[in-house]
């Protein structure tokens, strides 16, 4: 059970809204949690950790770990309402390399927002991403899994009115689906954007315009071959060491001083990069260090 009283921290970096949930703009990407498949009481530690440092927005999938993610989850929380749980749905666990394969169509949306209830412990989620594969990186729908937004937001929004799922989000997605879908109610994009990869800035501004919160995948920069790393940068590693912060905690400030709607959902295993995650909140860029910075992707 977690534990009810009073977290001793400030909400890091300030809030924004989140499908109706007013959230730290740091919070929990929880995919490095299935490290902890073979000790998930470890793994609950580390997340109420997290609690006490003020973070109250965890991002999961049924798929991080086959379901061990969302265990981990419940063993910390419960059913605790002061955090907000959001999961994704969209694609699933496969024994074939990537080790996802989409699963775009209405039934199966359907049966993953199931798997992610069974499986966090929870009789609702908060938010749930349909995790769409319009843009990259990684996959790509192709043949059957090609299926039309509207059929996908139908269920989603069934599911919404029946109580299963709170606010709808939307992943690796367009501008133009977003604009499409912004009648159901959209609550928050993830695209993959960083300091370092801004091709979604059109997108995070007309989300921005409509109170959209932007949650950026690849904070940091890609992980495929061939694409940059913001901890990589030269520039990146000059502003660290006038700030004194890592390279990393320079490219997440950097994120939050872009545009009061961005969310961040960094990831880690281990306690002390947690830590270290949430002090982004102490990392003061000047106007001068972010006019730099804006330049790197320009």
């Amino acid at each position: 059970m977690t534990d009810a009283t009073p977290r001793p921290h400030a909400a890091p970096c300030g809030t924004f809204d989140l499908g109706g949930h007013t959230v730290a703009r740091i919070g929990y990407g929880a995919m490095a949690l299935e490290r902890f498949a073979d000790d998930r009481d470890a793994g609950a530690r580390l997340l109420r950790r997290a609690a006490d440092l003020g973070v109250d927005h965890v991002d999961t999938a049924d798929f991080y770990g086959d379901g061990v993610a969302n265990d981990v989850i419940g063993r910390a929380f419960g059913a605790d309402d002061t955090v907000t749980v959001v999961s994704k749905v969209g694609a699933v666990r496969t024994e074939a390399k990537p080790g996802l394969a989409l699963a775009q169509h209405p039934e199966q949306l359907r049966t993953q927002v199931h798997d992610n209830l069974r499986s966090l412990g929870r009789d609702r989620i908060d938010v749930v991403n349909l995790r769409r594969a319009d843009l990259g990186p990684g996959l790509r729908a192709t043949k059957d899994q090609v299926v039309d937004l509207d059929d996908q937001l139908a269920v989603m929004t069934a599911m919404r009115d029946e109580g299963l799922i709170g606010g709808i989000g939307l992943s690796a997605v367009s501008a133009e689906n977003v604009a499409r879908a912004a009648p159901a109610g959209i609550v928050c994009v993830q695209n993959a954007y960083s300091l370092v990869d801004r091709g979604g800035e059109d997108l995070l501004a007309s989300c921005r315009a409509a109170g959209i919160a932007w949650v950026p995948f690849f904070p940091l920069g890609g992980r495929f071959p061939g694409q940059t790393r913001v901890e990589d940068t030269p520039l990146v590693d000059a502003v660290a060491a006038e700030v004194g912060a890592t390279p990393a905690q320079v490219g997440l400030a950097w994120l939050l001083q872009h545009a009061p709607h961005v969310l961040l959902i960094p990831g880690t295993a281990n306690v002390a990069h947690l830590e270290e995650n949430v002090a982004v909140d102490d990392v003061a860029l000047s106007a001068v260090h972010v006019a730099a910075l804006d330049r790197v992707a320009g």
